[in-house]
């Protein structure tokens, strides 16, 4: 039953988590169902907001950047959430025409995708034979339900996994071979428009800075100014519900505050939006000598509390589906930061792209599977002419290096430097710009693919649980219909859902584009898998 816009003022929500759901799931409360800003609060475990999208540091101590998402046009939700967000340097601008315009100025085309023996790979052609077609189409055409928990090894063979496609599907969306068949399908229908301009990354879209400096900050400025609650450092560490047989009630939160237990009893006009587990959590951070250490789960963290919560209803999900294959789950990136441009002037000549307009470079004959982004300068607000910042990862970080001669995992920040100059070919030409390198920090993360686990329905709980009446859950761990984890879309969508559905909005959740209902993409992603 949609309630009146003038009984609104007497309804309170109570947010879970700081990332991007928990922030638009804020911004829908007062954008769409008209809660006063000062009527929601919002919890972070942590002592920033933004979750996964993150960027913080400085020239002095070197930034960090623990991963970033990719955007495209299609975006819906999050186009949408963002046209109401005016830029934090033109409030008559929103963040969807500050990303616009900067994606016409800076527009991605890579010339230098993939890497073997330091040299350049041709992309023309993905390198598929007619049996991998057959099994990407069939793909396509098996219900989801029917594919179970099997992983994509199961289903290609394995010279599939030899070929330019994979090497590029696996390291633009972070897929490993043993990662969710189901979750492949979803992005296989869901991003079959880029297809054709898939092998030098068209269709990607970046913001202008870092996502933190891009995204999370003109929200949370835009929500304190409407007087929304954040209370940082408090964990939430339990829900209290009230299960019935036909109906589902949140009925109290506990939190911490400094360690000290509190507890908000949740009344007849209350809400409760809770995050649920977390891609970035335990990541650890090393240095420049020291290794970044894989840290075990947090006690009072995101996963913790799923747990608790699962625990008390078969409907709230599974989550040591996800968090529970660390081995499998984990991969590691790295941020470097250099007050010497020869690193960024010789990519810009080896790859022909300038900064910003590339994406991902990434070296096939890496034992670690490393790629490495120039992002446009400058990545962060703060950051000086004269100092520069890029991005890479390793996907296969237990394997030993080809230089280094010891796991990605075990390597610290000079070391990781060696194993990625050494493959370029630089060793020499960046010798005498060792002691330009202000950091290159490592960040091991043990679930940054936690939402690719194998799955079976039920393992995701579904947005407003059947019979929920006050409750809802956020984030990369809940079911959508159709849409793909990994992607500040599922998160946006997942708070309109969310709100729109617990308040009985008009509004509907913005429709999810069909790129595989239209004939023209059908044509033209067939045309670019057989060339």
């Amino acid at each position: 039953m949609p309630h009146r816009a003038g009984n609104r003022a007497q309804h309170r929500a109570y947010i879970v988590g700081g990332g991007i759901a928990g922030l638009a799931s804020a911004v829908y409360l007062i954008r769409e169902a008209g809660l006063p800003g000062n009527n929601i609060t919002l919890f972070n475990q942590e002592s920033i907001n933004g979750g996964a999208l993150d960027g913080s540091g400085s020239a002095e101590r070197g930034y960090l950047i623990r991963g970033g998402r990719m955007h495209e046009e299609h975006f819906v939700c999050e186009w949408d959430l963002l046209s109401g967000i005016p830029t934090l340097d033109d409030p008559s601008a929103s963040i969807t025409q500050e990303i616009f315009k900067f994606n016409t100025q800076v527009v991605s085309c890579s010339h230098s995708r993939l890497l073997r023996g330091g040299k350049k790979i041709d992309v023309s052609s993905y390198g598929l034979s007619k049996h991998d077609i057959f099994n990407l189409l069939r793909l396509n055409g098996t219900p989801e339900a029917l594919l179970g928990a099997k992983t994509i090894d199961e289903w290609f063979t394995p010279e599939f996994f030899d070929t330019v496609f994979w090497h590029l599907w696996a390291t633009t969306f972070a897929f490993q071979r043993w990662s969710s068949l189901a979750e492949m399908r979803r992005y296989a229908l869901r991003f079959m428009h880029l297809l054709p301009g898939f092998n030098q990354l068209k269709g990607i879209m970046r913001t202008v800075y870092n996502q933190y400096d891009a995204v999370v900050l003109p929200i949370e400025t835009w929500l304190r100014g409407q007087g929304v609650n954040f209370l940082m450092r408090a964990p939430v560490t339990d829900v209290e519900f009230d299960i019935g047989e036909r109906a589902k009630r949140a009925t109290a939160v506990h939190y911490l505050v400094s360690g000290v237990p509190q507890r908000i009893a949740l009344g007849e006009s209350d809400y409760l939006f809770v995050t649920l587990g977390s891609m970035v959590e335990s990541a650890g951070i090393g240095s420049m000598t020291t290794a970044a250490p894989l840290l075990p789960r947090a006690p009072t963290g995101a996963w913790a509390l799923w747990e608790r919560i699962a625990a008390k209803d078969a409907a709230f999900g599974h989550p040591a589906t996800f968090n529970g294959h660390v081995d499998k789950s984990k991969w590691m990136s790295f941020t470097v930061t250099l007050k010497d441009p020869t690193f960024f002037e010789h990519m810009e000549r080896f790859t022909g792209n300038k900064a910003g307009t590339g994406g991902l470079v990434t070296i096939t004959d890496s034992n670690w599977l490393m790629s490495v982004v120039l992002a446009h300068q400058p990545h962060f607000r703060n950051q000086p002419p004269d100092t520069f910042v890029f991005w890479g990862d390793g996907l296969l970080p237990d394997k030993p290096g080809n230089y280094v001669q010891k796991p990605m995992s075990s390597c610290n920040g000079a070391e990781i430097l060696h194993e990625l100059f050494s493959h370029l070919g630089i060793i020499e030409m960046m010798q005498p710009a060792m002691d330009k390198i202000v950091s290159c920090a490592p960040c091991m993360m043990p679930y940054i693919d936690s939402q690719f686990m194998p799955r079976t329905k039920g393992d995701r709980p579904l947005v407003i649980p059947d019979g929920a009446k006050n409750f809802a859950f956020l984030g990369q761990f809940v079911e959508l219909e159709r849409d793909c984890v990994f992607t500040v879309e599922y998160s946006v969508r997942t708070a309109q859902t969310a709100v729109f559905g617990l308040f009985g909005l008009e509004r509907e959740v913005t429709p999810i584009y069909r790129g595989d209902h239209d004939i023209h993409v059908l044509i033209h992603a067939l045309q670019a898998l057989i060339r």
